[in-house]
């Protein structure tokens, strides 16, 4: 599709009262679940230029999420994705290995299970670096080909026990939706952050092991 007619497409969509109105609530939601964490922010330099940034990516989230095409209930008033949740995740040495090693690009949204005081959660982050048959995730550090954490980001304080899986599905649908797990034990889901919800809508659906193609 050309330049003029995606325009035209956008603008027709724009249209349709229920998308303005998902836009809104998005934006409200994502407003509010910023701002408190800002007000912590100490360094006032920083503080101004996270304040004047915000608006940027609130609204690059919201008409990402509503023009986008995430296969997931979406809350628009509460700001979040909502799916069944399944079983406690695992991470497989052996599985892992084999993709990390011969499909993965730079660029690829991936999923990292955290796992902290017998609570497990599974993450969206992007590989932005390969060095040495390693792989570097955007917010979770280092990993061996294996998706195994390299303690060397525990200095800059990075949580312990993390995993690089194996792209699918069910992962990424569970990273979206935030949710968690105590040991087996299903628990409320976790809120997710401007980040995450932007990414859920660069995840090739159609394909979770291959990145997105940008139109």
């Amino acid at each position: 599709m050309n330049s003029q007619g995606h325009t035209k497409q956008q603008s027709t969509i724009w249209q349709d009262e229920a998308t303005r109105l998902a836009y809104a609530e998005l934006a409200n939601v994502f407003y509010a679940r910023e701002i408190p964490g800002l007000s912590a922010e100490p360094d006032l330099d920083r503080l101004q230029r996270r304040l004047s940034s915000l608006p940027y990516y609130v609204e690059r989230a919201a008409t990402h999420i509503v023009l986008g095409e995430v296969p997931l209930e979406l809350d628009s008033h509460n700001g979040c994705w909502l799916a069944k949740q399944r079983k406690c995740p695992q991470w497989h040495c052996n599985e892992a290995k084999a993709y990390y090693t011969t499909h993965a690009s730079v660029g690829l949204v991936v999923p990292v299970m955290v796992i902290d005081s017998g609570i497990t959660c599974v993450y969206l982050d992007t590989l932005d670096q390969t060095r040495d048959g390693r792989w570097h995730c955007n917010q979770f550090g280092w990993f061996d080909c294996s998706g195994n954490a390299i303690d060397e980001d525990q200095a800059v304080g990075l949580p312990a026990t993390r995993y690089l899986l194996k792209p699918s599905k069910a992962l990424m649908t569970a990273a979206c939706c935030g949710h968690r797990w105590h040991y087996h034990k299903i628990l409320p889901p976790r809120t997710l952050g401007l980040r995450e919800m932007l990414l859920a809508s660069s995840v090739n659906w159609a394909n979770v092991r291959k990145k997105q193609q940008r139109k």
